[in-house]
């Protein structure tokens, strides 16, 4: 195997992981959603987790952080190529032999970057402001890094279907909407059974579990459906989102790069212009 565009896909993305964390815009892009969300329930502190004593607002830290890693992986990433392809960034890096593989790698490798620090640094705060959470390190780490294998490859995969970034707002609508149902703002288990059971479907939903399941009293696991923090269910559905967008995203990725030309570029431009005016 040629190491080499592996290796240059590495440093490109050091070098966007580090021009994003230097970069206010892009940092508060990365942190405008928690940062609402955190503050809401900053307010709502004060409320309790029906049948508990326990802070509402601190429930949801949790949630609310795996929420962020769906904005800044999932979606960021799919927007990010979207965008890269109209603009052609893309199709230079098509143009230096194995340009492609390199200009991939460091995507994903910025994006995983930039996904963890936006799940971290607000923890960071949060610990200094709401009162009952804990740490379990180690479940930390694995739900992490299982999440990022899970909705990093599907994020590329949307960024190859979807043509144009503005084609991305209906996914971004599609989390808005399972951030509704997947307990990040209240227990899950207040809503429909069905509903329940569409969350499920999805990893926001076992990003969520998981994580609450490191952050928070193993008492709360009581207003989980089936009363347990469900370790092995977590590893079972994130791992099978992450076979599903490994399996796939390679073949939609090269289908993507191959289909880049300079008409496809102009073609797309002109698109972006008409939108625009």
């Amino acid at each position: 195997m040629n190491t080499v565009p592996v290796r240059a896909g590495l440093r490109r993305g050091r070098i966007e992981f580090r021009q994003s964390m230097t970069n206010p815009t892009e940092l508060w892009n990365s942190m405008f959603f928690p940062v609402i969300a955190l503050v809401v329930m900053f307010f709502l502190r004060e409320n309790t987790v029906p049948g508990t004593t326990f802070s509402l607002g601190t429930q949801s830290i949790p949630g609310i952080l795996a929420m962020n890693f769906m904005f800044n992986g999932l979606l960021g990433l799919g927007i990010i190529l979207t965008m890269e392809r109209e603009d052609g960034t893309l199709l230079r890096a098509k143009a230096i032999p194995n340009g492609t593989l390199g200009y991939l790698v460091g995507k994903v490798t910025s994006r995983a970057a930039v996904t963890v620090v936006g799940a971290i640094l607000p923890l960071a705060v949060v610990s200094l402001v709401f009162d009952g959470l804990r740490l379990d390190v180690v479940t930390l780490l694995w739900v992490l890094v299982l999440g990022l294998v899970a909705v990093l490859p599907i994020g590329a995969i949307l960024g190859a279907v979807f043509k144009n970034a503005q084609a991305m707002g209906f996914m971004s609508l599609v989390v808005f909407l399972l951030l509704a149902v997947s307990g990040v703002f209240y227990p899950i288990t207040a809503l429909p059974e069905w509903l329940q059971w569409i969350a499920q479907v999805f990893p926001l939903y076992w990003l969520g579990l998981g994580l609450r399941s490191a952050l928070l009293p193993d008492s709360l696991s009581a207003v989980e459906i089936g009363e347990s923090w469900r370790h092995l269910e977590t590893v079972g559905v994130l791992g099978l989102w992450a076979v599903v967008g490994f399996v796939f995203a390679p073949m939609l990725l090269r289908r993507m790069a191959r289909r880049e030309s300079g008409s496809t570029v102009a073609a797309s431009r002109a698109k972006a212009m008409q939108r625009t005016m």
